[in-house]
This record gives C-alpha cells, structure tokens and sequence, in this order.
C-alpha cells in the first residue's frame, strides 16, 4: 500500500523542500520506489530535483500538478522521472498559487487533492508520496492533510525555530476532525549547530512537549546541502559521505518504521 507522507510547518526556512527531497532520496536508494510531489508555487522541491530550465518549462507546460488536476490528465502523463533510480517527480507551477481562493467555492474542498492522490495510487505502483507543502495554513495545507497517510514537522534549531509550532499542532487536530486516520509521524530538527547553545535548548524544548514525538535523528549544519541545492541535487546524490546524507538516510529509515512500512 502507497503511503502519503506530507512534511508542513507553517514557518519558512524550516528545511521541508530539502528534508523531503532528501529523504525521498533516502528511500529510493533504500529499494523504495518514491514520488515527489511538489505542491508549493515556489517550486523549491522541484528545483532540488531539476535544472532552473525544466523546471520552469514543467511549470509552464502540462506536466505539473495544477494542470494536472485542473484537466485531470492522468498521473502516467505528467509524472517525469528524475535522474535517480526509483525516485520520481510531480512538479509545482506558480499557478498553484490559485488553490486557495479556487477551494473556497469548491465541492468537498477539503479533499480535492485526496482524490487526485487517489488515482495516483490506483494508476502507478509507487511505495511511498513525499509531499512538500508552502509555508501556510490554510486550505490547500489543509488538503494536503486530509489527503496524508502521515505528517513529518520539520523544525529549524534556531531561536526563531519553534515560533508557531502551537499553530502547527492545532492545525493538526483540526485536521483530525476531517482526516481522523492522519498520523502525527515527529517532529525533525533540522539545521542543527551542536556548537551553539540555543540548539541544544530547542532539542530540549521539543522533547518536553508532551504527545509530542521527536525523531532522533537531527539534521545538521552541513555546507553540502547548500552545494547540492546549487546544483539541483539532492545532497545524498551529490555527497552520499556526507553529514547530512547518512543523517537523511537515518531519518528515512525512522519514517519507514513509523508508518509502518
């Protein structure tokens, strides 16, 4: 059964586009065949995955997901295979901007994306959808959600990193009410800098929340990841040795055992 794992937090700078094209690296090179799902108008999960040139010809062209749902072509149409084994891509446009305000009158909005999800499912064989989301909470987050086998919180260790986390967690039990089968999978910290002492006490902060998982695995400060994005790669592919890489292999393996595959 195709799990859909979605990485939200309604704060920018988090890591979520990086995290999740990382770790659907990860599971790729695990033996997972895995797609991406890029439902951020920002388009930062396809341009860790693509050259700036496709992915703008993808956004400007069918293959991309709010053309796909808007015409709803079939997945097999606009899904395009990335240049790593296993691990394939469904890009953003900057259309989906729209999303908000054309859900507003939409029947069953909350579940519009579950549906196309559904087909998905039903027309390919992949293991796991790692979906990106934008930095918001709003109704396209929200079906995002209620379209998720399972949520992963990505948060920055950095002063400002736990700032509206409170909304993130109460974003998730609204969600509850329309998708009671959603599973609050953790919390990962992420751009973690062992050498100051605010990122010590974030990690300490976040295991005290109670009904609060956090992963073990922390992703770390690692200049790699910034090199990759330069050069639109996931950073296991460009450095596999790499601090990070082992650390999102880990992670990955950690998600595996939560949600139960």
């Amino acid at each position: 059964m195709t799990k859909v794992i979605c990485f939200v937090n309604n704060k920018g700078g988090s890591g979520k586009s990086t995290t999740c094209s990382s770790v659907g690296y990860a599971l790729a090179s695990l033996g997972q065949r895995v797609l991406l799902l890029d439902c951020d108008g920002q388009m930062n999960l396809t341009l860790s995955i693509t050259s700036e040139e496709e992915a703008l010809a993808l956004a400007s062209g069918k293959q991309n997901l709010y053309e796909a749902m808007r015409q709803s072509l079939s997945p097999l149409d606009v899904i395009v295979k990335t240049d790593y084994e296993g691990l394939d891509l469904l890009a953003a446009s900057p259309k989906l901007a729209r999303m908000e305000e054309e859900l507003c009158g939409a029947y069953e909005k909350h579940y519009v994306l579950r549906k196309y999800l559904e087909r998905i499912k039903r027309e390919t064989t992949y293991d796991a959808i790692l979906v990106d989301t934008p930095p918001m909470l709003g109704e396209w987050v929200m079906n995002v959600m209620c379209g998720s086998d399972g949520l992963v919180v990505p948060v920055e260790a950095s002063p400002w990193g736990l700032f509206g986390l409170a909304n993130m967690l109460d974003y998730y039990g609204r969600a509850l009410e329309l998708h009671s089968e959603l599973d609050f999978l953790g919390v990962v910290v992420t751009k973690a800098d062992n050498r100051k002492t605010y990122c010590k006490q974030t990690v300490e902060t976040l295991r005290e929340l109670p009904d609060v998982r956090v992963f073990d695995t922390i992703i770390h400060v690692d200049s790699h990841v910034e090199w990759a994005q330069e050069h639109s790669r996931p950073v296991g592919a460009y450095a596999k040795s790499c601090r990070a890489a082992k650390e999102y292999v880990s992670l990955a393996k950690e998600i595996m055992e939560y949600a139960g595959w």
